[in-house]
């Protein structure tokens, strides 16, 4: 615990409580929401810190145990060594510890050991006058038996045993590694016979570029350029300097006999052994922290994603666009129940625009739908357009909106989507997927792999572990920071739910489907195979509307009701006209009411839940208007200043939607007057965004457009 509140710079007593808690069974969401007096009010994110650290902590010292097995079973476990891998606080220190008693495969050293070169390696190593002449002590090796014909077999064969001894050294390797992480660089060059596949790696050709300072986009980028078998990928340092430094340091004795031969096996030590170790490394360093770059944008813009304003309960139609085989819609209710569907081809090649502007306008008016959602693929522009002058042509109240289908087509052809809708063609399922997403982006895409909404870049190339683990935590920190109605919510927005998880959210909505509707948070607990413990980490993130309880539609844990009863009591007030009553919960003192069990925190939340219960803390829903004269790109022009909704956040920049099929690139220097450090600080996924056309490249698909002061 010491060296993780260290690690975290966290006062260790709060550290202990968030590890008791943890390893209790309690869920981070649950800890921060309805732990706070424990924790000292630590946040979600320095609560997944200390997950995390704990995590490695547990994970070096099961390692630790099984070196320190492995050295013992070997008879080299020494006190002093044994002392170092007890203190090592780090797993790549501690792995450098364990290489020089780590099985290896077949090495030139291992070879030479098999022929009996160990005791002459050894020798060398000393460095010590020599008990004989040289010629004397190889002699004394030579065994044709053993394939050592002749002396400078002998000698060659002990160098390699000293160059492999000196290359397992930990100091050594930790010293090539700072240098080659300080001063190296990191290089790219094609291939031999792949010059004609380069075009996509252009901009990385014979580059070179310091590795303490190349951006992880970059090297991501050249790294797949590299497993895609264009690029050659390599760290470049200061060879002569680093063999200089290695003589140094392994030559003790210069006037040692074999000193000169010593000399040539240090320079062999780094070009066959160091310097190829050092390279892969440095380059696995540089691709942990590009990699966790690179997921720290993905979960930042998938969090801005799944927050993104719900159009809430109202009729939707969603529109799947297509040419040849037409626009699939479907009516769905204010539930997102699945009411109609119709197909339609208002662009060519049927181009039946009477007949389709007859069934969508029948759709509305027989369902009184109020907003229309269209996807925003291959003929969405054209799509949209003919909806927009339906509108205008018949003064419809109606709303329609652009919206991502990134995605929604590996759901409609899931497993899951074939069980809600085991009637209805793919496209349709998409159809009704796009409507949904509009209504309430939350709870349609947690039906989605995270990976497949394109919100970030790389999600290939960086360590697929780490991306899922952080994908699925923002997802479930969205979830529970909403809440959930539990007798709406599918199967994948109440396995998010903290303490639920897929199986229980299977035996609830069975539960539902046989008995009806939950009418309080109670009835939980009657459902299959959920016990107190899921119960309690739960209650507090599912929302019951119009139940027994009015408490159930709050963030108010069930455990606290009886505080909240005490506080209807100080008021001489009901429950019913307490909950929702901003003006009557603020004349209550919070001090009044701290017991053993609830502090201050607690207590605070419970009174600001009271005046604003259920409260959604998704900002209020906007729709991005553009322009109807740009369908293309073939219309866009340079100066142009339009409006659009920025889809991807990046390192580099921002990607932007202005309704051309091709996104947009705000390059970071184009984001704001100011400098900008990170385009997080500037916007965010979903923000509707006004931007100048700075330009358009027709041919490579490129569209490059500022921000800068257009607000």
């Amino acid at each position: 615990m010491q060296s993780i509140a260290c690690e975290l710079n966290l006062p260790e007593h709060q550290v202990a409580a968030v590890i008791e808690l943890l390893e209790e069974g309690n869920t981070i969401p649950f800890i921060a929401r309805y732990r706070k007096e424990a924790t000292g009010g630590l946040d979600e994110i320095a609560l997944r810190a200390i997950e995390d650290a704990l995590e490695r902590h547990n994970a070096l010292q099961a390692r630790k145990a099984t070196v320190l097995k492995t050295i013992d079973e070997q008879g080299a476990l020494t006190a002093e060594l044994r002392k170092q891998i007890e203190q090592c606080t780090d797993m790549r220190a501690l792995e450098a510890l364990y290489l020089p008693y780590k099985p290896k495969r077949r090495t030139r050293a291992t070879i030479a050991r098999e022929k009996g070169l160990q005791p002459l390696a050894d020798l060398l190593l000393k460095q010590t006058r020599l008990p004989k002449s040289k010629s004397q002590v190889l002699q004394d090796f030579v065994d044709a038996q053993r394939d050592v014909p002749d002396a400078d077999a002998a000698l060659a064969g002990a160098l390699d045993i000293v160059a492999e001894q000196w290359s397992e050294d930990p100091s050594v390797r930790q010293w090539m590694v700072e240098k080659g992480t300080k001063y190296g660089q990191i290089t790219s060059a094609v291939k031999r016979g792949k010059k004609d596949e380069v075009e996509k790696y252009e901009a990385y050709l014979d580059r070179s570029e310091s590795a303490a300072r190349i951006p992880g986009h970059r090297l991501l980028a050249m790294l797949r350029g590299e497993s895609e078998g264009v690029l050659r990928i390599s760290l470049q340092m200061e060879d002569d300097r680093a063999i200089a430094h290695l003589r140094s340091t392994f030559l003790r004795n210069r006037s040692f006999e074999f000193a000169a031969e010593l000399a040539d096996a240090a320079e062999d030590c780094f070009v066959r052994l160091l310097q190829p170790a050092t390279q892969s490394t440095v380059l696995q360093m540089l691709k942990e922290k590009a990699d966790q770059e690179a997921i720290e944008v993905f979960g930042k813009n998938l969090n801005e994603l799944l927050m993104a304003p719900p159009a809430g309960p109202r009729v939707t139609i969603g529109i799947d666009p297509g040419f040849r085989t037409g626009c699939k819609v479907a009516v769905v209710d204010g539930t997102g129940k699945f009411l109609e569907n119709t197909t339609i081809y208002p662009t060519p090649p049927k181009s039946d625009t009477s007949g389709a502007e007859a069934k969508l306008l029948g759709l509305i008016q027989k369902h009184g739908v109020e907003l229309i959602a269209i996807g925003n693929g291959t003929a969405s522009r054209e799509t949209d357009a003919f909806v927009g002058q339906l509108i205008r042509d018949h003064k419809l109240s109606v709303t329609k909106v652009m919206v991502s289908e990134s995605g929604a087509s590996i759901y409609s052809a899931s497993e899951l989507a074939g069980k809600e809708f085991p009637d209805l063609d793919v496209t349709v399922r998409g159809a009704i997927s796009i409507a949904r997403r509009l209504q309430d982006p939350l709870a349609e895409l947690v039906k989605t792999d995270p990976k497949s909404i394109g919100v970030g870049q790389y999600q290939h190339d960086v360590n697929q572990t780490q991306l899922r683990k952080c994908l699925d935590r923002t997802v479930e920190s969205c979830v529970n920071r909403v809440g959930v109605d539990l007798n709406m919510a599918s199967v994948p927005l109440l396995s998010r739910v903290a303490g639920i998880g897929p199986k229980l959210a299977e035996n609830i909505v069975q539960y539902r489907n046989a008995n009806g509707r939950f009418s309080n948070r109670k009835e939980l607990v009657q459902v299959p195979k959920l016990g107190k413990k899921a119960f309690q980490q739960a209650a507090g993130f599912l929302r019951i509307r119009g139940g027994d309880e009015p408490l159930d539609n709050s963030a108010v844990h069930p455990e606290s009701y009886p505080v909240v009863g005490r506080m209807a009591r100080e008021l001489k007030a009901d429950l019913n006209s307490l909950v929702g009553n901003a003006t009557l919960s603020q004349k209550l003192q919070p001090e009044s009411f701290v017991d053993d069990r609830f502090g201050i925190p607690t207590i605070r939340d419970i009174i600001a839940e009271l005046g604003k219960p259920g409260r959604d803390p998704r900002s209020e829903f906007k729709v991005a208007r553009f322009d109807d004269a740009v369908q293309s790109m073939d219309d866009l022009r340079e100066g142009m200043v339009l409006e659009g909704v920025i889809t991807n956040v990046t390192h580099f920049g921002a990607f932007i939607d202005l309704g051309v099929h091709q996104d947009g690139l705000i390059h970071i220097s184009q984001l704001a007057n100011q400098f900008v450090d990170d385009p997080s600080d500037v916007v965010s996924v979903g923000d509707v965004v006004r931007v100048k056309v700075l330009e358009v490249d027709v041919d490579r698909k490129r569209i490059a457009v500022s921000k800068k002061a257009l607000g």
